[in-house]
Formats: C-alpha cells, sequence, structure tokens
C-alpha cells in the first residue's frame, strides 16, 4: 500500500477547509488522500489544496467532484491508481460547482482569469 494513502480517514468536510473558514468560495475540489484534508484546487483563487501539500508533504490527492475518482501525485505530477477512500468520496451532487452558491461572486469566471493571469 502506498504510505501516501490512508483509506480509513474520512474527509474534513463537503468544501474547501480553509475558504469555509475565511468566506471564500472555491472552482473544484481535492481530498488529500493521506489526512482527509479538503482543499480548492489549483483553478480556484486561493489554491488550498496545493498549499496543504506544501505545508504537509502529503503528496497524493483524489479528485472530491461527484464521478470522479483519480488520484495524483502532486511531487511527480501524475496521475497515479489509488486504493478507495472512506466515503464520502465527493461533495454531495446539490453543491453547485463553484461553490457554494451564496459566495460565489457574479464575475467569478473574470476573477479567476486575473489569478491565472497573475500566476
Amino acid at each position: 500500500m502506498n504510505a501516501q494513502i490512508d483509506p480509513t480517514v474520512p474527509p474534513t468536510g463537503t468544501g474547501c477547509l480553509e475558504c469555509e473558514e475565511t468566506g471564500s468560495w472555491w472552482l473544484h475540489l481535492r481530498r488529500c488522500a493521506a489526512c482527509g484534508h479538503v482543499g480548492c484546487c489549483d483553478d480556484s483563487l486561493n489554491r488550498h489544496a496545493r498549499a496543504h501539500f506544501e505545508l504537509t508533504g502529503h503528496t497524493v490527492i483524489q479528485s472530491f467532484e461527484p464521478g470522479e475518482e483519480w488520484f495524483y501525485n502532486w511531487r511527480t505530477g501524475s496521475g497515479i491508481l489509488g486504493t478507495p477512500l472512506t466515503p464520502p468520496t465527493s461533495h454531495p451532487e446539490r453543491q453547485t460547482v463553484p461553490g457554494p452558491a451564496e459566495r460565489v461572486p457574479a464575475d467569478w469566471e473574470q476573477q479567476l482569469g486575473a489569478a491565472a493571469e497573475a500566476r
């Protein structure tokens, strides 16, 4: 078994942990396969999933989007095979993308575009 995947740890919630704490919003969600941390993806404004990897060294994430089961290794920059994780394996299907709906600004696409250009 991959030491970076603990299939017994549940996710930290249904949204990005840090965005929930700060009142921000996200595009897509990623779940740390080692500790269950749910963070926002690299296309989101805050990139909390990557920040979690950089802080902890936990290298493997899984998509936390409904219908997606892929795993990714930050260090190698490639997809990998993973062990099924403890449910839930995605945010609720009724949760909007981007989300959460009540915090997504009307100009969200422009904000994401500007953030991507600034990187």
